[in-house]
């Protein structure tokens, strides 16, 4: 059973800056567990329900900008979280026999329906073609914005705090169709590596005269997609101790490279010998449109279930926090109406972090916007609804939900939104900046997040 620990802190007022004043006031600030419940709570669903019997997972990639499904829900191979299991039958594919070939040659090896290929159009007269073939001891998953049945995960852009699949569908997409693909080993430890480009209906994958591409030391062909593919390792895994890492650009053939000096540049990066796109907990994939963030198994074993966020839910309620205005007891929203506006929804000022239930009080007509003024400590600034986190794979720890991001009002634990807003995301061709992991909008103010502060009941 989780008991929320209450502490009186007297007299003292969090503001944007060192101000005081004098308001009583009550900050949810723990929560402990007898190790049984934390145990139950934290197992991942397969574990808990078939723990002997559970197929073989490799991990999940989960997309940023979705608090725990699509606007509209997931649907097929549309969804905002997709899990990667051991295949019956393999059905990755190695490289193997190399031709550098005229057009006439080159055409009957992609026409070959049977025989994965890549081709590296050189020019009008020349294209190389290297022939891939069957590898019994790998999975292959390819992730794209494509609907054709190559496609294991269909992934399109995301529009930050987009309510509906039509606010997405509205725009351009800069996403490859078969934008790339995850190569699994079918043995322990079940490395995972990732790929710019994948395979189309052909089985082919074609860099036209345009893209970027080249011949390596050893002899080989190498290139990269339009838009590329990045990849950015957290240091010390995906941890409450997590560290950003540093974005790398992924080539077809799985080399890392720096990045380029704009998006679709044709110049490539400078190779970094001493990495590789062998992809580990917390990692994350940009396709120039949507970020995805790859969680292992084993990462997802010490991740906070969907039953453990509920539990954190339940007990914020159970505290009876109030607004201290209208005296009236705040509720979060159970977590199926997460994104629709309840009477007793918690409301919470960004400058300063008191919460409220919602009010008019200090609603002037002649500030901009959603400015108002914290009757608690006077401080102005926007005013927004508060939501619960509830995709627990962008949890880095199991804290009680104590802080939140601004200026979304996405709530969950203190060391989550520390690690998030120090994650620079790719943004447009040649920008990055932190966002919510939740809805994908940009973190603003000082920190990109702030500490909350629950007035307790009277009684």
């Amino acid at each position: 059973m989780c008991k929320w620990m209450l502490a009186n802190l007297g007299p003292t007022c969090v503001l944007s800056g060192n101000n005081e004043k004098s308001v009583p006031q009550i900050l949810i600030r723990d929560l402990k567990f007898e190790k049984k419940s934390l145990a139950k709570l934290m197992f991942s669903p397969d574990q808990e329900n078939h723990p002997s019997k559970a197929p073989v997972k490799y991990g999940e990639l989960i997309v940023l900008g979705y608090n725990g499904s699509l606007p509209n829900g997931d649907r097929g191979r549309r969804k905002s979280r997709f899990a990667l299991f051991k295949r019956p039958k393999a059905n990755g594919v190695k490289p193997s026999t190399v031709h550098i070939a005229c057009t006439p040659q080159a055409a009957k090896a992609i026409s070959n329906k049977d025989q994965h290929s890549i081709s590296y159009t050189l020019s009008r007269a020349q294209t190389v073609v290297v022939e891939y073939t069957h590898d019994s001891n790998t999975d292959m998953f390819q992730i794209g914005r494509s609907t054709e049945s190559p496609i294991d995960f269909v992934v399109t852009d995301t529009v930050p705090g987009s309510q509906s699949n039509s606010d997405t569908q509205s725009v351009q997409s800069t996403i490859s169709r078969f934008a790339c693909r995850i190569i699994c080993e079918r043995n322990p430890p079940f490395t995972a590596r990732i790929y710019a480009a994948g395979f189309d209906s052909s089985k082919n994958i074609f860099l036209g005269e345009k893209a970027a591409k080249w011949k390596t030391s050893d002899g080989q062909m190498d290139g990269l997609t339009t838009n590329g593919v990045l990849v950015m390792h957290p240091r010390n895994g995906f941890t409450e101790d997590s560290k950003p890492g540093v974005w790398r650009e992924i080539s077809v053939c799985g080399n890392v490279f720096s990045l380029r000096e704009t998006r679709s540049a044709q110049q490539r990066g400078k190779m970094v010998d001493n990495e590789t796109n062998q992809l580990q907990d917390g990692s994350l994939i940009d396709l120039c449109g949507a970020t995805l963030l790859w969680r292992t198994a084993e990462g997802l074993s010490r991740t906070p279930t969907v039953k453990h966020l509920e539990a954190l839910r339940q007990e914020i309620n159970a505290a009876r926090p109030q607004c201290p205005v209208g005296f009236n007891t705040l509720a979060f929203p159970s977590m199926k109406r997460k994104d629709v506006v309840d009477e007793k929804q918690p409301w919470v000022y960004l400058n300063c972090g008191h919460v409220h239930g919602y009010h008019n009080w200090g609603n002037k007509e002649e500030r901009d916007g959603k400015d108002r003024e914290c009757p608690m400590c006077r401080s102005v600034g926007p005013y927004v609804p508060l939501w619960l986190g509830c995709e627990a794979g962008f949890y880095v720890d199991a804290g009680p939900p104590t802080h939140a991001f601004s200026p979304c009002g996405h709530v969950c634990s203190e060391k989550t939104t520390a690690y998030w807003s120090q994650i620079p995301l790719p943004h447009g061709t040649h920008t990055f900046h932190a966002a919510c992991p939740f809805c994908a909008h940009q973190l603003a103010g000082e920190q990109g997040y702030i500490r909350l502060i629950f007035q307790g009941p009277l009684d």
